[in-house]
C-alpha cells in the first residue's frame, strides 16, 4: 500500500488539486474514488462530508487542499513547487486563493446553474457515487442530485442575479491567461506553483461541463493544453523572474483579479468580521449580492498575511500598485 492515500471525485476541482500535486512531487499514493461501498472508510476518518480527503500515515487526515498543498511542500521540497522570488511567491498565493474561492464559483455557476451541463454532470456523479457503473434506474436519482445542486447555488454566490458577472469573470480570465500561457509553460515560469494546481483544477471541471467547454476550446487552446500537462506535471526548468512574467501575469491581475476577486472577498472578509449573513459589493459587471463565506473570510486573511510577510521584495508593492491591487492589502 501506499503511504498517502487520496478520497476523491473526478467532479471535485479540490481533488484533483491534490492530486496533481502528489503527481508532481513523484509521490506514491492510492486514488479512491469516494462511493457508497467506501462511504464507511470515508467517514471514519474524515471531519467535514466533502472530498479531498488524504491520509498518511505521519499526519493527520486533510481535508483543506490549500493546507494539505503546503504541508507536501514542507516535507517534499523537491521539486520545488514555490517561485523563489518573495513577489512571485505572493502573487501565486493571490492566485490560489482566487482559483478556489472565485473561479470556483464561475465553475459551479457553470455546471449547476443551466442546462445541458446540469443534467450531464449530475449524471456523472451519480456514476462516480455507483462505483463508476450507471444504475439501471438513474433518472430519478440523477433529477435529485440535479435539483439539490440547484438548491445550493445561492450558499456559494452562484445564483441567477449573479450569473451574468460570473460568465464574463472566467471568460475574461481564459483569455488573459491564454495570452499567457503561450510564452510560458505554467504561471511562473518552468515549474507550477499553487496557483496552476487550484486554477488548473477549475478549467479541467469546465472542461468536462458542455457549454464552458466548448468556449474554452475555441477561444482558449492554451489553457486547455496546460489543463491537459496539469494532469501530471513536470517541471521543465526554473521559475523566471518577475520582470520577464509581468508583461502578459500583469494584465491578469490588472484587467480580472483586480476587478472581481479582490473587491468581493475584501467586502466579504468585512461582512464575516461584521458576522452579517449577506454583503453586497459593486463589481465592474454590476452589483454582486451573496451569503456571507466564513471560510473565504479566514482564507483571505491567511493570504493577506503571507503577502505582507513578503513586502519587503520592492517588486511585490510595485506590480500590485501597478494592478490597482495594492490597496487590498494594505494593513
Amino acid at each position: 500500500m501506499a503511504a498517502y492515500r487520496l478520497f476523491g471525485a473526478e467532479t471535485s476541482p479540490y481533488s484533483l488539486k491534490v492530486r496533481s500535486a502528489l503527481r508532481y512531487k513523484g509521490l506514491a499514493f492510492d486514488w479512491v474514488s469516494r462511493s457508497a461501498s467506501n462511504e464507511a472508510e470515508f467517514r471514519k476518518s474524515a471531519a467535514t462530508p466533502t472530498v479531498p480527503l488524504l491520509l498518511s500515515p505521519n499526519h493527520a487526515p486533510a481535508q483543506d487542499s490549500t493546507l494539505i498543498l503546503a504541508a507536501l511542500n514542507a516535507a517534499h521540497p523537491e521539486p520545488e513547487a514555490v517561485p523563489e522570488e518573495p513577489a512571485c511567491a505572493a502573487l501565486a498565493l493571490i492566485l490560489e486563493d482566487y482559483g478556489d474561492e472565485w473561479l470556483n464559483k464561475c465553475m459551479f455557476q457553470q455546471r449547476w446553474g443551466q442546462q445541458p451541463d446540469r443534467d450531464a454532470a449530475a449524471l456523472r456523479v451519480l456514476i462516480q457515487l455507483n462505483d463508476g457503473k450507471r444504475p439501471r434506474a438513474f433518472k430519478a436519482p440523477a433529477k435529485q442530485i440535479a435539483s439539490r445542486m440547484l438548491a445550493r447555488l445561492p450558499l456559494v454566490g452562484a445564483e441567477p442575479d449573479n450569473a451574468p458577472t460570473l460568465e464574463s469573470s472566467y471568460r475574461r480570465f481564459a483569455l488573459r491567461l491564454n495570452t499567457h500561457l503561450q510564452s510560458h509553460l505554467f504561471l511562473f515560469g518552468g515549474r507550477p506553483s499553487a496557483a496552476d494546481f487550484a486554477i488548473a483544477a477549475q478549467f479541467q471541471q469546465m472542461l468536462t461541463d458542455p457549454t464552458p467547454a466548448i468556449w474554452l476550446k475555441d477561444r482558449a487552446p492554451f489553457v486547455v493544453a496546460w489543463c491537459e500537462h496539469m494532469e501530471d506535471p513536470k517541471p521543465s526548468g526554473g521559475y523566471q523572474p518577475l520582470e520577464e512574467l509581468s508583461a502578459t501575469l500583469l494584465p491578469i491581475f490588472e484587467g480580472e483579479v483586480s476587478r472581481t476577486y479582490l473587491p468581493w472577498t475584501f467586502a466579504n472578509a468585512a461582512s464575516a468580521s461584521r458576522e452579517k449573513k449577506r454583503f453586497s459589493v459593486t463589481l465592474d459587471d454590476g452589483l454582486f449580492e451573496q451569503a456571507t463565506q466564513a471560510y473565504a473570510a479566514r482564507a483571505f486573511a491567511s493570504v493577506r498575511a503571507d503577502v505582507a510577510a513578503r513586502m519587503g521584495d520592492p517588486a511585490l508593492p510595485a506590480f500590485l500598485d501597478a494592478a490597482g491591487a495594492l490597496t487590498y492589502f494594505q494593513q
